[in-house]
């Protein structure tokens, strides 16, 4: 029975809020696990549980390893329930209210250095249209600072190539115009020219396709960058946004106004984009520690 109304949030969710796979998965696996926990704690039903119960389950997934970021989602994931229970009248009361958040982890974003780049840059080769259009996105993306979904979003008519550059569609639906390098242009250009119709793209407006003719999804992407940075013999950590976090940083490092990366990014907020200032501080201390004979 307690499952049952689990299921009924995640359908409420998805339909009435738009909730995305992605997140109705996330919000899935922390609900069941939460009442995986109830049950050993010998809860039957939803108005038996107390605030004491949502602490200890919370306490448990810390003490089993979990990120603070995974603790803090798993929290609203159990707000958001409760506050529907009480919403809907499953339950009497709201257990969750005052329910405090873990704080979250300073985390600095993964870069590569200019030189990193480069390599992943000039191993992919472009003698076949799978590897001209893995080029032309890795190209693109560290050429723009662009989110892997807004890559993955670009059609035909968002280029603007002829006056250097592009629009794109980010969070909150936010449109922007991006400056593209002469370089991430060309090969683009070529992409399009030479492998884009053999990859089946007569059919549809999408600018980056699959092997079958249709938008290259996230996974297809994520499978891409971590082959092509092992045929590079680039053994670092890698993410999907780490391009984008190089693109940044090596802006920042080379001069570039703070406002303008802002702007490139699609940032709302600053002080989102002062974490690579950050970035940038801690690279002059290993440089200071490294080269200083007194360090």
């Amino acid at each position: 029975m307690m499952r049952s109304h689990i299921e009924s949030f995640l359908q409420y969710m998805t339909v009435e809020k738009r909730m995305s796979a992605n997140t109705r998965q996330a919000y899935a696996s922390d609900l069941t696990q939460y009442a995986s926990t109830l049950t050993q704690l010998g809860v039957e039903e939803w108005n038996e549980v107390t605030r004491s119960h949502i602490v200890k389950h919370i306490e448990e997934l810390s003490q089993a390893g979990r990120a603070s970021s995974s603790l803090r989602r798993a929290v609203s994931s159990i707000r958001m329930f409760h506050h529907h229970l009480k919403m809907t009248g499953v339950t009497t009361t709201d257990p969750s209210l005052y329910l405090e958040s873990p704080k979250a982890e300073k985390q600095l974003p993964d870069t590569w250095s200019q030189t990193e780049v480069e390599r992943l840059l000039d191993s992919v080769p472009t003698s076949d249209p799978l590897s001209l259009r893995d080029r032309a996105m890795l190209e693109l993306l560290y050429g723009t600072g662009m989110r892997v979904s807004e890559l993955l979003g670009l059609d035909l008519d968002d280029l603007q190539f002829e006056l250097g550059y592009l629009q794109c569609e980010g969070k909150g639906e936010r449109a922007r115009i991006i400056p593209v390098s002469s370089v991430a242009q060309s090969f683009v250009e070529r992409y399009i020219q030479q492998a884009r119709n053999g990859l089946g793209g007569r059919e549809t407006e999408a600018l980056f396709l699959n092997g079958r003719g249709g938008r290259l999804s996230r996974q297809g992407f994520w499978k891409m960058i971590k082959r092509r940075a092992k045929l590079a013999g680039i053994e670092k950590e890698i993410t999907p946004h780490v391009l984008r976090h190089s693109f940044a940083t090596h802006l920042l490092e080379n001069g570039a106004d703070l406002r303008a990366i802002q702007q490139m990014l699609g940032h709302a907020d600053l002080a989102t984009t002062q974490v690579y200032t950050h970035v940038n501080k801690s690279r002059l201390h290993d440089v200071y520690r490294k080269h200083h004979p007194r360090a």
